[in-house]
């Protein structure tokens, strides 16, 4: 399970789907559901896109 999570498109769908989620939730729910949905995907959105840009990063040889 841990191999597929940090797949490259996984992290791509999780990054994409969460963050569109975040932006929309406050928008369709009233209240403070809306917010605590959109903080939550939002974290969720943020832990993807770090695990990909810690992914691009190659070691540098000399």
């Amino acid at each position: 399970m841990k191999s597929l999570l940090a797949s490259k498109p996984v992290l791509w769908f999780l990054f994409l789907f969460n963050l569109a989620v975040a932006a929309v939730a406050p928008f369709v729910v009233d209240g403070a559901q809306g917010v605590m949905t959109a903080v939550g995907m939002g974290v969720v959105s943020l832990g993807a896109g770090v695990s990909l840009l810690r992914g691009r990063r190659r070691p540098v040889t000399a």
